[in-house]
């Protein structure tokens, strides 16, 4: 047994040394040339081009589906109309910039009323939590904007330059002028739908029909040409050209979904007990029960579009879209082999599948305490932002006192405070509406229309419509008054007779 002692301090530098004595001294005396220095590994992989192949199946057709109505809601949106009267834009989806209002078709929010927007996004938030917790990455695989327009461009490929293997010669063959062409042909429609899908993101802030012609005439808004520019241009290189590397490396939403997931969410599975070892249809055949369903025909590898292997496993390249469960399905069906080899299956089923028991439905799978959970609040919170929007009041008043004089004392011996009101109609027609005093006995209420002679305890103005009135109001009162709280109250003139009211402070003489 060789003492410790004995052995080098530094084993890996003696070892080194004596590999380049070695390789120094041997090739001298056998006359040959020393071995050549390894290589170091490369820290980056070349990118290559992804070029899917055509398929057919229910989740290729509910894949065409969404993009269809995603597509349609996008570009058609802004061109329907809704009637709100003869005082409000007709157009149903308008974000109002200028009049700081959004319209969706009956309803009308104000900047106010934001808490409406947020609702919305919060739901927003949770839904995809929902999905994600559900079905993975449903929402990459079906409705993103990046998907659903990585969608439409590979189908221009295939209208353009064939399917995937017709694509693939395509690349390796040199720049003829054929090629030339037929490269520019296919660009001048990326080019197109992608003007289309700028020029679209704008006509959601003003009315769409005038501000097309004036963006055609060039008597738009610079903003608007900057902005149509932008778009179209990220979606030429995005949706064109770098597609599933956005996916992969640029959205952080793909690491963000993976910490949501975990063994009871339904996800693309390829089920390796079943599958492994793989082998062909005519090794199997000589060998029967020596090899595994899977045939090892890269189907699942060729329909897939960001181009990886689901055989391998959960991966963040994976959006969920199960293309590859169409293209392993049709292929189990031409060999009769039962289906499901890659499926839509939580990990914890695939566990209980591989010990022998039988598959569990997906609807089942769907209802565990998470998703429960996420649809409750999801619900609660649509229930809530509906109440709400159900019972909100169109007349809103604000009431601002003047700081600097606190307050003036007249000649009578009365204490004037000056204020500004904001009464706000949020109704699409003019509405006369009622100001008023509530508390302050004996005080009398004047604007800077309405002569000091005229004073009263309450006053009627007009105020348009979908229109924010600011008044100069003057509250007088009694001489010896105290400073105390006092309300301003709104009311419209009309058959709602909705009403607001605004507290606020009366300052006199004689401090706190």
């Amino acid at each position: 047994m060789n003492n410790p002692d004995d052995q080098p301090a530094n084993p890996g530098a003696d070892q080194r040394w004596e590999r380049a004595v070695t390789g120094a001294e041997a090739p001298k005396a056998a006359g040959r040339k020393p071995a050549p220095p390894p290589v170091p590994e490369p820290l980056y992989e070349k990118h290559k081009t992804v070029h899917n192949q055509r398929i057919n199946g229910p989740f290729r057709r509910f894949k065409w589906f969404v993009m269809l109505v995603t597509l349609a809601i996008y570009y058609v949106t802004p061109w329907i109309r809704w009637d709100r009267g003869p005082y409000a834009p007709d157009q149903a989806v308008l974000v109002d910039l200028a009049n700081r209002r959004f319209y969706m078709f009956g309803i009308e929010i104000w900047p106010h009323e934001f808490y409406f927007v947020a609702g919305l996004l919060i739901m927003a938030g949770i839904g995809l939590f929902l999905v994600t917790s559900a079905v993975g990455r449903a929402w990459c695989g079906y409705a993103c904007p990046q998907t659903v327009w990585t969608d439409l461009f590979q189908h221009v490929d295939r209208l353009v330059d064939g399917d995937r293997n017709a694509r693939a010669r395509l690349d390796k063959a040199p720049w003829t002028a054929s090629k030339l062409a037929r490269r520019l042909f296919k660009w001048s429609i990326y080019l197109a739908i992608a003007f289309a899908t700028g020029g679209a993101w704008i006509l959601y802030f003003a009315d769409a029909p005038t501000l097309l012609r004036d963006f055609f005439t060039l008597q738009a808004a610079p903003v608007a040409y900057a902005t149509v520019g932008v778009l179209t241009a990220t979606t030429f290189t995005l949706g064109g050209f770098m597609r599933e590397q956005v996916c992969i490396y640029m959205c952080p939403w793909p690491r963000i979904q993976t910490a949501m997931l975990d063994e009871k969410s339904l996800i693309v599975t390829y089920k390796d007990w079943r599958g492994e070892p793989r082998g062909s249809v005519k090794k199997a055949g000589k060998n029967p029960g020596a090899f595994g369903d899977c045939i090892d025909c890269l189907q699942c590898v060729a329909v897939c579009p960001t181009g990886i292997d689901i055989r391998e496993g959960p991966q963040i390249g994976c959006i969920t879209c199960a293309l590859c469960i169409d293209a392993c399905d049709r292929v189990m069906k031409d060999i009769g082999r039962p289906r499901g080899l890659i499926d839509y299956a939580t990990l914890e089923d695939c566990e209980a599948e591989r010990a022998g028991e039988p598959p569990r439905s997906a609807w089942k799978a769907l209802m565990h305490p998470r998703t429960l959970i996420y649809s409750g609040i999801w619900g609660g919170i649509g229930i809530a932002l509906l109440f709400a929007l159900g019972v909100r009041n169109h007349t809103d008043l604000t009431v601002s006192p003047d700081r600097n004089p606190p307050f003036m004392l007249l000649r009578d011996g009365s204490v004037r405070n000056a204020y500004t009101l904001k009464l706000r109609n949020m109704e699409s027609r003019p509405r006369d509406m009622e100001i008023a005093l509530e508390g302050l006995p004996g005080a009398v209420l004047w604007t800077d229309t309405i002569a000091q002679t005229d004073a009263a305890r309450s006053h009627v103005l007009e105020v348009g419509p979908d229109q924010t009135r600011t008044v100069r109001a003057y509250v007088a009162a009694p001489s010896g008054t105290a400073r105390q709280n006092f309300s301003f109250v709104l009311t419209s003139r009309d058959e709602q007779a909705e009403q607001d009211s605004s507290e606020t402070l009366f300052n006199a003489p004689g401090g706190e």
